[in-house]
């Protein structure tokens, strides 16, 4: 046996406590593989026959491992030790050899699958090195699936379930929960609705940052419905091999707790991101108080009468980018001490599952000697599960001794406020997770953390992959496989695997994480200004961390290899990568333009009038800059703002609701809170938004610069007028723009593009 092969078995024995819960609460309690069966109906109907698939006899005492084999009249066999093996090999099956796969945006092209499936020169066979593979930051819900219908949550868990994913939050429909569980403390429905926040901003109601909507009241419809939306997301998860998590009960209540609950121990948390009171400083209950346990004994039981016995996994984040009452370590000794104690009496079973972001955004706070108190609050290592969120730039484990034996799973986050630009680190995300196992004999899973779904499948497909690997994943190997399954044949132009090798080694490989830790954001989608812009770096920086001209590079053999292959075209995955990589190109473009504009502004000993001509000729090339790229994503629904604002449309549960719901969905990625509190935080570069939003507000920039002699340049001045403009746009709800999403089009628009911008494409 290899080293790391003993080192990653040691720790795997160590933590099979906590382990074994996956199999008890999946795979012991299904006996059969109905619901791989109905995944291969649903996606490969014309396949529907040709697996065979089995569960291994002795669930709970194997490893997760597969074996595909051929069978018997042209069929093919999955084996496998649980659901999720069975499942992951059935994807090895498909993507490797079959060459289809199932994608974020582009949908399923499973069923391009031929109709005779190829036969296996030699068994496909494979074993997980760590228990746990986990999906979905508790954000995620509200930057991405705020708006999901079940159609999407169908094809989430499909993505989820075929790539070996066993255990999930599952947060959509708690506000139900909540709602009984405050009625039966003596709450009224007007108390109620002034804790729930909009649909788009929830998950942090959750955390209790924010409570109360800046746009109207929560539905009750709403929740209902987002309840019985849950009940089909829970029971298919279920039947997918997936452990939900379910939200416990963390503390926070309706400010009318003051009133309602006259005896209760009650707490205050801290104002939150600069808004305004009346939407933050939640009311909680102390877990030290009888009543929280009682709280939690309510909704602990509610959610199991809802969705049945399903989980012993529970989510609960006390202290969410908030500083706790005390740094006094036997108070949060003793809160999560308390806390832990509650879940226990509502579940005997539980375990308390917690992202471990609170540590990483105040390391002031939270030194060692704290964290060693609050997590030694829990006395059974088994009973917790810590989410290292930030592995890949910002890893907690190591600082925190492997959270002092508590079980944890190392994620990758990349993505803040779902940001769309391409980034990557494959050698930390291939290496690091490796390096760990050998080193902690506590880590049990690998997992993705991304705050919203939008860009980069591939690295998050990465890390998921090496989860069933003993050695770091050869990258070049790997990306020439995916883009094979990416575009359903191993028989595309050398191109196609040329352009991907291109940005394997640089846009994807960044490795310097002092520079830019995370996915940049793009100077287009953020307040102009004439300083500290470009070239950011950091969290949420601007700057890129790689040449722009290797991006132009990558474009054009992509592109090509469309030209070469025009049934390219005719592949959904082809169609967005090529509309994104576009993107890309003309955001790094955008770039020069931006800091010629500042060069023109200040240049010294100009008249006024030579700058204003000069000021107004760049404005006007930046203007054509943009146009440009709302065209391009126009093409692909999925770069779209209508494409957004129609799913918060048709989510109202009536049309009185409708615009409320369209509100909500553009405050998100715009202003972020009544009058910009996170603004730009969850930008995006989609068309409609582009032209409407971030076009105008770079033109007002151009004029206000043009009215403006550089020694009176003001930019309060100038983002006071800009925030009148952007609230009134934000509350423009009603018609959208009419949209193109076919072949000619995207191929007519990319012909367009290059012709207008050969020296970018060049």
């Amino acid at each position: 046996m290899k080293l790391l092969d003993t080192i990653a078995f040691v720790g795997l024995m160590a933590i099979s406590t906590v382990a074994t819960t996956i199999f008890e609460s999946t795979a012991s309690s299904i006996s059969s593989t109905a619901g791989i069966e109905a995944l291969v109906k649903r996606r490969l109907p014309q396949h529907a026959d040709s697996f065979i698939f089995s569960l291994s006899a002795n669930v709970e005492s194997e490893s997760e491992s597969y074996t595909v084999t051929n069978a018997e009249d042209g069929k093919i066999r999955v084996q496998g030790a649980s659901l999720s093996s069975i499942l992951y090999g059935l994807h090895s099956y498909l993507s490797d050899v079959v060459h289809v796969d199932i994608w974020w945006y582009a949908g399923s092209q499973l069923e391009d699958a031929p109709s005779i499936l190829p036969q296996l020169s030699s068994p496909l066979t494979g074993s997980s090195i760590v228990p746990y593979r986990y999906d979905f930051n508790t954000v995620t819900t509200s930057y991405t699936a705020a708006f999901w219908t079940w159609e999407d949550w169908e094809l989430q868990l499909d993505w989820m379930a075929l790539r070996g994913i066993n255990l999930a939050p599952a947060w959509i429909g708690v506000e139900k929960i909540f709602t009984q569980v405050f009625q039966e403390a003596g709450f009224s429905n007007d108390d109620i609705l002034d804790f729930f926040t909009g649909p788009a901003f929830l998950a942090w109601n959750h955390f209790g940052n924010l409570q109360g909507s800046w746009s109207s009241n929560l539905p009750f419809e709403w929740v209902d419905n987002q309840s019985a939306l849950q009940k089909q997301i829970v029971r298919r998860m279920v039947e997918l091999g997936i452990t939900p998590i379910l939200p416990a009960f963390p503390g926070f209540v309706p400010r009318a707790a003051s009133r309602v609950l006259p005896e209760a121990q009650l707490l205050h948390s801290v104002q939150w991101a600069g808004f305004p009171e009346q939407y933050t400083e939640d009311t909680f209950v102390d877990p030290v108080d009888p009543l929280f346990a009682r709280m939690q004994q309510s909704f602990i039981t509610k959610q199991q009468q809802a969705y049945g016995n399903i989980t012993n996994f529970y989510t609960l984040d006390q202290f969410n980018e908030m500083i706790p009452p005390s740094g006094d370590v036997a108070y949060l000794r003793n809160v999560s001490s308390n806390t832990w104690k509650a879940l226990k009496s509502a579940d005997s079973k539980a375990i308390w599952v917690f992202q471990a972001w609170l540590f990483a955004e105040n390391t002031t706070f939270w030194t060692n000697e704290r964290i060693e108190a609050y997590l030694g609050g829990i006395t059974t290592d088994s009973d917790m599960l810590i989410l290292d969120l930030w592995s890949e730039s910002m890893p907690q484990w190591q600082r925190a001794q492997s959270y002092y034996g508590k079980p944890w799973i190392w994620c990758e986050l990349q993505n803040y406020g779902a940001t769309i630009n391409l980034y990557g680190q494959i050698q930390n995300v291939t290496q690091s997770p490796i390096l760990a196992l050998e080193e902690s004999t506590s880590l049990a899973g690998f997992g993705l953390s991304m705050e919203g779904q939008q860009d980069n499948e591939i690295v998050y497909d990465l890390l998921l992959a090496q989860a069933w690997s003993s050695e770091p994943i050869d990258t070049e190997l790997y990306f020439r496989n995916w883009a094979a399954a990416r575009y359903s044949s191993d028989k595309r132009p050398l191109s196609v695997y040329t352009a991907w090798e291109t940005v394997r080694t640089t846009v994807y490989d960044n490795t310097n994480l002092t520079l830019m830790p995370s996915v940049p954001k793009s100077i287009i989608e953020l307040i102009p200004r004439t300083s500290d812009m470009a070239d950011i770096t950091g969290i949420l920086g601007t700057k890129l961390p790689y040449d722009p001209a290797i991006m132009v590079t990558a474009w054009k053999q992509l592109y090509h290899a469309g030209l070469e292959d025009t049934s390219l075209f005719d592949n959904s995955a082809y169609r967005y990568d090529i509309i994104d990589w576009t993107r890309q190109v003309l955001a790094n473009a955008f770039i020069p333009i931006y800091k010629k504009i500042v060069e023109i502004y200040y240049m010294p000993n100009q008249t006024t009038e030579s700058r204003v001509t000069q000021l107004k000729a760049q404005g006007q090339h930046l203007t054509e800059l943009l146009l440009s790229l709302d065209l391009v994503l126009s093409s692909n629904k999925n770069f779209r703002l209508s494409t957004w604002l129609s799913a918060a449309r048709s989510s109202a549960p009536n049309p009185a609701n409708a615009d409320s719901f369209e509100y909500e969905a553009r405050n998100q990625v715009t202003l972020w809170g009544p009058s910009g509190q996170l603004i730009d935080y969850a930008s995006k570069a989609w068309s409609g938004l582009m032209k409407t939003y971030h076009l105008t507000r770079w033109q007002m920039f151009v004029e206000y610069l043009i009215a403006t002699p550089p020694a009176q340049y003001n930019q309060t001045e100038f983002q006071d007028q800009l925030l009148v403009w952007e609230l009134s746009w934000v509350n423009s709800t009603g018609a959208q723009p009419e949209e193109l999403n076919t072949k000619a089009d995207i191929q007519g628009i990319l012909i367009k593009t290059v012709q207008q911008w050969g020296e970018i494409f060049a």
